[in-house]
């Protein structure tokens, strides 16, 4: 069992509520444990450009609260590259580096996997840090609790002007390759319909369903990025088109749903991850992901996370948003 000594943690790729208390975690468990931790800024550009520094105990005070990420993150192009990834690993062993914590998604995972199967005297661990909620081996990703509150509060609000002004409203979520996030909110929004790109929703039933509310004083149709007709303004013209007693807008909530500060339950997965990820370092193990399942925090090999996308929505709630929306 490889004897580890340091360890530094970064955050990779999109930005999620819920990066740093799990940074804090990372930090503050590995210190615990006569462990030195440190920081590596933006992303795998920082391992290219030795940009990271030692962190203490109070290097984490006071970041719980806070959205983003301390370390910043970046997408780095060259650490796709062998030079890149050599340049990292010699920055590493220069400072005496063990073992990396990536927090990130599935590109952030692929790189991890890359570089840990070329040097694997640098131990990896995976936490999952995604508004997405698109990775296999847990059920929940940091940031996707956060992110669907901001948009169940902005559908709240919308609420009240198509309320007022007799409209249908189109809103476009994030959610290029997986709708958890327009399905959620779209279920605890009130949401008439949900546009999802895991079904291809005909556009003729959208239309039936909406002539056939006419006592509806306003409606809200959430559109995730990822839908097979396109965005929410491609949508709301062809619906315009077919519906004229509906005055259409359209919101496009865009990067307002990775900010903000993270939620109690992205606080407490970061930590619990965080935490996980450090103690799983320390255990010998490597190129995995430690995740939520139920609740009880789980290891899956990175390869498999990668691999496998049997991940889907969950039949209940796509059966509830028919039923829910009469």
């Amino acid at each position: 069992m490889q004897n580890i000594r340091k360890i530094a943690v970064l955050t990779s790729g999109g930005d999620a509520p819920g990066m740093n208390p799990c940074i804090r975690a990372v930090v503050r468990t590995a210190i615990y444990n006569n462990k030195e931790a440190f920081g590596v800024m933006q992303g795998y550009q920082g391992l290219i450009d030795n940009n990271m520094y030692e962190m203490k105990t109070r290097s984490v005070s006071n970041i719980l609260h806070l959205g983003g990420t301390i370390l910043k993150t970046a997408r780095c192009m060259p650490f796709k590259t062998d030079e890149g990834q050599e340049i990292a690993y010699r920055n590493l062993k220069e400072r005496e580096i063990d073992a990396l914590v990536v927090i990130g998604g599935d590109g952030t995972f692929t790189g991890a996997l890359r570089f840990s199967k070329r040097y694997p005297d640098i131990a990896v661990m995976g936490v999952p840090g995604t508004i997405d909620n698109d990775l296999y081996g847990t059920d929940y990703t940091l940031g996707f609790d956060t992110a669907t509150n901001t948009v169940i509060e902005a559908l709240d609000k919308i609420r009240d002007t198509a309320d007022s002004h007799d409209r249908l409203f189109f809103v476009e979520v994030m959610g290029r390759d997986a709708g958890c996030i327009a399905l959620r909110a779209g279920i605890a929004g009130g949401a008439e319909a949900i546009m999802l790109p895991e079904t291809e929703t005909a556009l003729d039933d959208l239309i039936n369903d909406l002539e056939s509310s006419p006592n509806k004083s306003s409606s809200i149709v959430i559109v995730a990025e990822g839908d097979h007709h396109g965005g929410a303004y491609d949508i709301a013209k062809i619906v315009k088109d077919r519906i004229k007693s509906y005055h259409t807008k359209v919101t496009i909530l865009g990067h307002l749903q990775r900010g903000g500060s993270p939620s109690s339950f992205d606080r407490i997965l970061g930590s619990r991850l965080g935490y996980a990820a450090v103690n799983a370092l320390l255990r010998g193990e490597s190129q995995k992901m430690v995740g939520l399942r139920g609740n009880s925090i789980v290891l899956t090999e990175l390869e498999e996370a990668l691999t496998n996308h049997e991940f889907k929505l969950e039949d209940d709630l796509m059966e509830m948003v028919k039923v829910l929306s009469i």
